[in-house]
Parts: C-alpha cells; structure tokens; sequence
C-alpha cells in the first residue's frame, strides 16, 4: 500500500521540533543497546527495560488538549496491569507502565517518545495515541529497534507498510471498518445518498477513502463532504451545509469532542434526518451521553469488544474482573466507559504477546506481535481473536454492528470478518 504524503509530512515536521532534544540524547544512544545482551538463542537480543522480574512500558496518550477523551484509555491499561502484578505478574514479572501526555501534538510525542526510550528505558512503547501522533514517532522508534505494538489507532498503513516491522496495529483497521458500514447500507439502503463528515488528517482520509472503494461500482454514492481540523472549536457549519444534500445518510468520521457536536447538530435539525452513521471512536456512550440518549435513537456504528454498559455481560467473568479491578486501581474512573474496557483489552493483548515471546528480548516481543494465530482474548467480543503474519500486523479486522437503543448500544446482526468478505488490503 502507498505510504502517504501526510504521514511522511507529519513524522518530518515532529522530528524537526524534537532537533535539540535529539541532539541532547546523542551521547547515550547505543550504550543502552550495547548493555543488552541475551544468552542462548537470544544471544546479542536487546533486552533494556525487562529483567528476571520486571518490564517497563511507556505509553502515549492525549491526557490534555482537544482529544482528552482518549487519556482514560490510559487508566484502563494501568488498571489491567496492576491487577496482573497482584497475581504474580507476567511471567513472574512486574509490569511498570509509564506514561506520558502529549495533547494530540505529534512534537511533543517525539519529545515523549524519545524521553521514554532514552531516559526512562522503557522495553517498548505500548501504544502511541492517536494516526498523527504514532506518524510522527514511528520512524524514530523503528530507527531504534523499539517495539512499539499495538498502536491506538486505525490507520491502514501500520499493519501494510514493509519498512517499520517494530510498529503494529491493534483495533480494527479503518479501512475494515469502513467496509463494515459499506456492506451494512449496500445490503439496508443500496441507493443511499451519503454525507460525510471527516477529520482532516490520515485518521479520517483513511476511514473516506476506505469507504468510497467499498461502494465502488454500485448504488450507493457519496452526495456531499466536509471536513474539519481539530483545531476548530466546531462542526456547526459544516453540519449546516452537509444538511442542504438532503442526503438520507450521515457517515460521521470524527474524534469523540466532534462527534458529540455533530450528533448534537444532526439532533438539533429536524428537518435533516438521516440515518447516522458514527464511527467507532466515536461511539463511547460519553461521547453519546452530552447530546441527550433520546436524541441519538438509531445510531448505528461498529465495534469489536464488549461495552462495560451492556447488560448482556453483567455475568461474564471477564467484565466481572475488568469491574471489580477498575475500582480498585483507577477509582476515579468510570467503568462503564468503553474507552477504560478499550484500555483493558489491549493490555490483556500485549499480555498474551509477551507471554508468547520465545526470547525475553525487544526482538522477541516485535516477532510474537507478528505471530499470533487465532489468539482469545477475554474482553473482545465472541468471534474477535487475534491474528497476525509476516505481511499481517492488523490484529483484528473482525467488527459486529450495533445501533443506538434505550440508554446503551445493542448488537444486530453478525460478526463481519472483513479478510473473508472484502480481501486483504493491499500494500
């Protein structure tokens, strides 16, 4: 798959701001990785960051700025861990999970980046937050030989681009899921006008560009489009122009403090009613909750875990544990938040990549990443498992819709394996 211009843009401008913090770091490149040596068959493996006991791991999250929203995901992780640590650990190893803010700013997640590598040694970079953000530290960490698994978001290029096999994905490509919703209206409305609403960067072109070939061919055509930089205190304008399309519906592309707006927007027109389609990181019933439940009857989105407010799973030993642990470790947190259950899922799957490295090193865990066949992890949902190859670092690109009902989100439908129905993506 092409790399694109706006990656390669964002990851150059990032590196250009962190120039004297780079130059700063020189002198203690190398030495960290020349002090970790394996023994055995991981002879000469890096192994700074994990030891007999412990491993380190940094993470990347927009605690402040205009997708704080996300910085509970962080919580949840935190959570996961330190409930592992109170069983035994993994492995009989502590995890420390250290993490940083970078305000959805790619210069400052270099800046983070490189103070978790090079001062606080972590092993890897779980999770960077967020396609403009792990754009602009890719290059660095993958320069470094730095695992940097399981990134928090869904652009395509992590799991097809060939030269950055330290980085992969986790959730959902959006590309998959905008064939989730391409299948959904082929099948509910194959002649449908569509108005999309998009965040102006590679999260919300991928997730357009995606849909647009999955329609390809057939009835359904896009009738207008508007984006929105996430520097603009509002969608209200271009919600008021997507309305003059009388499209019949709304493709909602956006982080949660849009999608709330325009959810609230499409609420407050009466005279504009489309079916709304709103994307998966968008979909958190926080996000939903501001605009009023009775106001976003008939949602319809996609997802791939279990949401902690469906009462479906108030029994499921998995939820039951993820509950009584949030509690415990983040009590300031809401754990019917699907953005804390999101955390826990991608901690309980770096547990069982960690837990499947041959060696104890950073090369062993960037190898397990790209090897797992059909792996279960308890908090995704029943017909969601793990599996990656050599040429496949999408985790996931299975996803189940669901729609707006009452006071939470209900399932219909089946689970839409998207490797089976559309193909892999090509690179």
């Amino acid at each position: 798959m092409r790399k694109t211009t706006t990656l390669r843009a964002a990851a150059a401008a990032a590196a250009s701001a962190a120039l004297l913090l780079a130059t700063a770091c020189n002198s203690q490149r190398g030495q960290d990785d020349k002090d970790a040596a394996a023994d055995g068959a991981c002879q000469g493996q890096q192994t700074t960051g994990i030891t007999d006991k412990s491993i380190r791991l940094g993470g990347i999250y927009p605690l402040s700025g205009p997708a704080s929203a996300y910085g509970t995901i962080s919580k949840g992780v935190s959570a996961y861990f330190k409930h592992v640590n109170d069983k035994g650990g993994i492995d009989g190893r502590k995890v420390e999970f250290v993490v940083r803010d970078d305000g959805y700013q790619p210069p400052k997640a270099v800046e983070e980046a490189r103070r978790l590598v090079e001062q606080e040694k972590v092993f890897a970079v779980f999770q960077t937050l967020g396609t403009p953000s792990t754009a602009a530290v890719w290059d660095y960490l993958n320069k470094r030989k730095v695992p940097q698994p399981f990134v928090a978001t869904g652009a395509s290029v992590w799991g097809t681009d060939g030269d950055h096999p330290w980085t992969s994905g986790w959730q959902p490509n959006y590309i998959a899921e905008a064939r989730v919703y391409a299948k959904y209206l082929k099948e509910e409305k194959p002649k449908a006008k569509v108005a999309v609403l998009y965040q102006n960067d590679d999260f919300g072109k991928d997730l357009l560009g995606g849909f647009k070939a999955a329609i390809a061919g057939g009835g359904i055509k896009v009738a207008a489009e508007e984006s929105y930089e996430v520097t603009d205190p509002s969608v209200s304008a271009q919600m008021t122009s997507l309305a003059r399309s009388k499209a019949d519906v709304l493709l909602n592309i956006t982080t949660p403090k849009f999608g709330s707006q325009a959810l609230a927007a499409d609420a407050k027109n009466t005279k504009w009613n489309p079916l709304h389609i709103v994307n998966n990181v968008s979909s958190s019933a926080t996000v939903l909750k501001p605009v009023g439940f009775k106001n976003v009857q008939g949602v319809v989105s996609a997802t791939y875990f279990k949401d902690p407010a469906d009462p479906q799973w108030a029994d499921d030993a998995e939820m039951k544990t993820y509950q009584d642990a949030l509690r415990t470790y983040a009590p300031d947190s809401d754990p019917a938040n699907q953005f804390n259950a999101y955390g826990w899922a991608a901690a309980s799957s770096l547990h069982k990549a960690l837990g499947a490295m041959k060696c104890p090193t950073r090369e062993g865990l960037r190898d397990a990443v790209r090897n797992l066949k059909d792996v279960k992890v308890d908090m995704l949902l029943p017909g969601v498992t793990l599996s990656t190859g050599p040429d496949d670092a999408f985790p996931i690109e299975t996803m189940q819709l669901m729609r707006f009902k009452g006071e939470r989100w209900q399932l219909f439908g089946k689970p839409v394996d998207t490797r089976k129905e559309f193909g892999p993506l090509a690179k």
